[in-house]
């Protein structure tokens, strides 16, 4: 096959270390690549350094004549924002104004029509903004894509959109993502970069994942079957060197410090083994006894307070270990759901709207991690999280510092200003900040944009052991079903609630399979409610939350009391009863 680019001992060192090492490589025609590895190994600073964008420490970068390298990063250059969308791609041609004939053609090709095309870069959502990056690069007729990360902050249809460009693709691509779904899709190889190293597999990610927890394994045991001997020969040479001394023996003294060569010489030979990662994600959350945590009613989400109403909900509650996702496109509302809670118990402004548990601890990690101060050291930017949490203990400057270092923030790097950490590092320190106290409830607002494999994993074994509560945002599916009980759909202007992930989609997919008992569940008052039920166990369980939504608003004092809402339930109990065949 034909080599497009190749690197000859490649080494980057940052203001914290060796970023890597001896990076030796070669990408050929019509190569696939997933580039895998975990927050901070240096994922995006490679694709930097092959696009041109920086240059390395030491070694060489060969690139072929008949290359035609794009870069598309992971975000627009802050001069387009203010352009619209067609004169962003015309941007990206500027000194050709021979090419710009490709611009109709090729939006048409990327699907944003006419309208969209007028829209300003700042309004677009993230789908639109991929969509874009790609068109930029495409109108140079590349046959090599270095594409970073552009499955981040995507919704569901754009990241199908995606993966069917990336199938029908016919050059050469490096791609770096976090989606193992997308990655086993669309790519063929597999360069894992760890350890300062680069390893590279012919097989797509997960295989690769899979012969290198194999060959890690291997490694493992090959060392501790070398320590052992470095053991045995250097408790050997202790022995001969003090029965040398003790007897004034020449010879076994001479013994002795030759096995303590040999020791020295199998140590420098040792296989060497992975570090591993540099923090193991954790949440820590508590039952409580309160029979709601969060009760939203009559709730208009807006995106700002200025602006129109994205969806209303009629009346939803949170209890304890209730696990919801939240499901729906982009810009219909449900980062605005969060953000909107979120305010008003920073606030500590309780409406008729929006209602808590006075006791409830309820935290929040936002997409755009704003949580965390700029201009704040890294332990300065733990204490908000820990001064209301009751753990004295962590509050301590000594603890926080700890908690730094096990995150694998060392300690000369404490004094760094948040402002400068990378994304998947703000992400790192924030769920740490997260880990540092115990919640009844949640609000998780696409939590695995910066999270790498291992950390997705990771949080979503600690989702699903989560003691507390959550309300969870997100495009990854193997998130949502692994680790969620219940699922909220905002479409058209309404949420819907879900007890199946499958329904959940299908709804998305405005594809609804529905039985025909279904649709006579769904053809009335259930509807109203934005209930969908699936069979009679689902069927039963509503009816016992609506008994009891009944039975405790018949418990408040009468001018407190919702007649109109207790009609409305008592007319979806009886035709909950009609289809159970109850009466």
């Amino acid at each position: 096959m034909t080599t497009l680019l190749s690197t000859q001992a490649l080494q980057l060192e940052t203001s914290h270390g060796v970023l890597f090492q001896d990076l030796q490589f070669t990408l050929q025609v019509g190569q696939r690549i997933g580039l895998i590895g975990h927050n901070g190994s240096g994922k995006s600073t490679l694709l930097s350094l092959l696009a041109g964008q920086r240059s390395a420490t030491s070694g060489s970068i060969q690139m072929a004549r008949l290359c035609r390298l794009q870069y598309v990063e992971q975000h627009l250059p802050v001069a387009l924002h203010a352009l619209s969308l067609y004169d962003a791609m015309l941007d990206a041609i500027g000194d050709m104004p021979e090419l710009h004939w490709r611009v109709d053609s090729l939006l048409q090709e990327l699907g944003i029509d006419a309208a969209t095309a007028k829209v300003a870069v700042q309004s677009l959502s993230g789908g639109q903004h991929t969509r874009l990056l790609l068109g930029r690069a495409l109108l140079r007729e590349p046959n090599l894509l270095l594409l970073d990360e552009p499955s981040n902050h995507l919704d569901l249809p754009s990241l199908l959109w995606l993966e069917e460009f990336l199938l029908n693709w016919k050059g050469a691509f490096v791609l770096v993502s976090h989606d193992q779904r997308l990655l086993n899709r669309v790519t063929l190889q597999s360069w894992i970069l760890r350890d300062r190293q680069i390893t590279c597999f012919d097989q797509p990610c997960t295989a690769a994942l899979q012969s290198l927890a194999l060959a890690d394994e291997a490694a493992q045991a090959r060392r501790d079957a070398e320590q052992s001997e470095i053991d045995r020969l250097a408790a050997s040479s202790k022995r001969l060197a003090i029965w040398g001394s003790t007897y004034d023996n020449e010879k076994l003294a001479r013994k002795a410090k030759s096995m303590q060569k040999r020791v020295d010489r199998l140590k420098e030979e040792q296989t060497t083994v992975t570090e591993g990662q540099p923090w193991t994600l954790q949440l820590h959350g508590k039952a409580s006894a309160a029979n709601h945590l969060l009760q939203l009613e009559n709730l208009t989400v807006r995106a700002t307070p200025d602006l129109p109403g994205l969806f209303t909900l009629e009346q939803f509650n949170i209890r304890p270990g209730d696990k919801i996702a939240l499901l729906g496109a982009n810009g219909t509302g449900k980062s605005s759901l969060l953000r909107q809670c979120w305010q008003a118990i920073l606030s500590q402004q309780e409406t008729a709207q929006i209602r808590w548990h006075a006791a409830a601890q309820i935290g929040y990690y936002d997409q755009s991690l704003q949580q965390l101060h700029d201009d704040a050291s890294l332990p300065d930017a733990l204490y908000p999280f820990v001064a209301g949490s009751g753990s004295g203990l962590a509050r301590t400057e000594l603890v926080r510092k700890q908690a730094l270092i096990s995150a694998g923030f060392p300690y000369h790097r404490h004094q760094q200003k948040v402002a400068s950490l990378s994304g998947g590092e703000r992400a790192r320190l924030l769920f740490l900040a997260l880990s540092l106290a115990s919640y009844h409830l949640l609000f998780l607002d696409e939590p695995t944009n910066h999270l790498d494999m291992q950390g997705k994993q990771e949080l979503t074994e600690a989702l699903a052991s989560f003691a507390g509560g959550f309300l969870l945002v997100s495009h990854d599916r193997d998130l949502i079903e692994q680790s969620c009980q219940e699922f909220w759909v905002v479409q058209d202007g309404r949420l819907e609630r879900w007890l199946d992930a499958e329904s959940a989609y299908q709804c998305l997919r405005n594809k609804p399979a529905l039985t025909s008992g279904q649709q006579g569940l769904c053809a009335a008052p259930v509807k109203t409610v934005g209930i969908a039920l699936n069979d009679s166990e689902q069927a039963l369980q509503r009816l016992c939350e609506l008994e009891e939504l009944l039975q405790a608003d018949l418990a408040r004092k009468p001018r407190h009391q919702k007649v109109q809402q207790q009609t409305s339930w008592r007319e979806e109990i009886a035709g909950l009863y009609d289809l159970l065949g109850l009466h």
